[in-house]
């Protein structure tokens, strides 16, 4: 074997690799002498079967499997004598007649492009100084989280009396039928469908039109649904509802107390508070978590500085872009960026793409010397709460996670970056600092240089689809 280092630039490397026929043609026999004894033909004992029929009839296949285990271990010899630590996987270009190879008659050359892992000493994480965000729930939040969970479970009971007509607020409780052009339109139906007037739930003009409607009216609903509707058939069409009211109901408000803790399966309104407050201990901690993390990329961005990998950079714009543009032919682009042209956040978003690789890279090198590794226990339970999303076919899912290692990777990658964020916090300077609920809360903006703020890099939130065609998208 032949191995020529054809580039060398920054973190780029390109090999070139050349194998002869002859150790093919070597190899290919050893792999039929290998198979022959397992195989069963017709006309002939097994384990007799002459070379030459083997591979006159399997000779291609069979070289075509000894061709890919010469790349694959011919690649990696590659890396181990030019110690290299790839940064991705190589890109295998095979130059010649690859028939002629497959065939036994050409050497077998192809080159290898990687890009390797930048040598960088990390900062020294003890030397880090952060602040923590912290805020308490206080005992009015609890309140109002008492008494909206009461608004949640509240019921409705039927209006009574001579005028009975629905107002916002009101559940009103009807059968339609939507109709295109005429034409009624899959999932455009539904019947004794309950609606809250004023929640939102149907597509925009629908309810409002049925505000001071009667037990047993017959009307139509005139609406448009929005072009960033799920259902492409439907999106940006003029359509008409065909409603009969079969009845109105009146909203009841459950009161705050011990009975209705009880109903929700819950000891007392004390335990239930206990409980509230709890949750909103959680969700504040979880900011507070979210806050000192960003907090920590920032500085840990802002301490080092190394060239990264191009490739890797490109994929990780490759990711964000297409998003956004996802998000542009839907209508979700946030409305700083609607604004801007793509010259414009094509280079903001190269910015937060070189800051995800420089950030990624930093936070493994930190793991490894470290030694920080994510347990199967940790992995096996990470696959089971994303299988259970799915409902039903969670076992299928598991069971998909467990015979795909790229699958896998993407559920140890979170894993693993929490674990390194949490030994860096351990072993940094961390001060509490009491803020507002709004400070806690309130969104971040990235650092001079990466664009107004991170969020248009983050995935946006698909639309759910809904259970009848009037229903709004998310």
């Amino acid at each position: 074997m032949q191995i020529v280092e054809k580039s060398n630039e920054g973190l780029s490397r390109v090999f070139g690799v050349t194998v002869p026929m002859s150790d093919l043609n070597e190899a290919l026999d050893a792999r039929i002498a290998e198979v022959t004894p397992t195989l069963n033909i017709k006309g002939f004992r097994p384990g007799k079967v002459p070379t030459a029929h083997v591979r006159r009839l399997y000779g291609k296949a069979l070289m075509s499997e000894v061709i890919e285990k010469t790349l694959n271990e011919t690649t990696q010899k590659v890396l181990e004598d030019n110690k290299l630590r790839p940064a991705g996987d190589p890109d295998l270009k095979p130059e010649g007649d690859m028939n002629a190879v497959v065939d036994g008659k050409a050497d077998l050359a192809y080159e290898i492009a990687v890009d390797v892992m930048p040598d960088f000493e990390p900062v020294d994480v003890a030397t880090l100084s952060l602040s923590r965000p912290v805020y308490e729930p206080t005992a009015k939040e609890v309140d109002e989280a008492v008494a909206e969970l009461a608004k949640q479970n509240r019921t409705y009971e039927e209006k009574t009396g001579k005028a009975v007509k629905a107002a916002d607020g009101d559940m009103v409780v009807i059968d339609f039928l939507g109709k295109l052009d005429g034409t009624p339109f899959d999932g455009g139906a539904a019947e004794d469908a309950e609606l809250v007037l004023g929640s939102g739930q149907f597509i925009p003009g629908f309810e409002e039109q049925l505000i001071g409607a009667k037990p047993g009216d017959e009307t139509e609903v005139n609406v448009t649904f929005p072009e960033n509707y799920q259902a492409e058939n439907l999106k940006g069409k003029a359509a008409v509802f065909e409603v009969k009211v079969k009845a109105v109901k009146s909203p009841v408000d459950a009161p705050a107390d011990d009975a209705f803790a009880e109903r929700l399966g819950i000891e007392n309104l004390e335990k239930l508070r206990d409980l509230l407050k709890g949750n909103l201990e959680k969700e504040y901690a979880g900011a507070s978590r979210f806050k000192l993390k960003r907090a920590l990329l920032d500085q840990l961005d802002t301490k080092h500085d190394f060239p990264l990998p191009p490739k890797m950079v490109e994929a990780e714009f490759n990711a964000i872009w297409q998003q956004v543009e996802q998000d542009k032919e839907a209508g979700q682009l946030p409305p700083e960026d609607a604004k801007k042209s793509d010259k414009k956040l094509r280079e903001e978003y190269h910015k937060i793409a070189e800051r995800r690789v420089r950030l990624g890279l930093i936070l493994a090198e930190i793991g490894r010397a470290n030694n920080v590794q994510v347990t199967d226990q940790e992995l096996g339970e990470a696959m089971r709460q994303e299988a259970m999303k799915y409902g039903p076919q969670a076992q299928q899912v598991f069971d998909l996670f467990r015979q795909n290692p790229n699958a896998q990777a993407q559920l140890r990658a979170p894993i693993f970056e929490d674990k390194v964020v949490d030994l860096i916090v351990e072993k940094a300077k961390v001060k509490d600092t009491k803020v507002s609920k709004d400070d806690l809360l309130a969104d971040d903006d990235m650092p001079e240089g990466y664009g107004d703020d991170e969020a248009p890099a983050k995935p946006a939130k698909k639309a759910a689809p809904k259970k009848a065609a009037a229903k709004k998208a998310d």
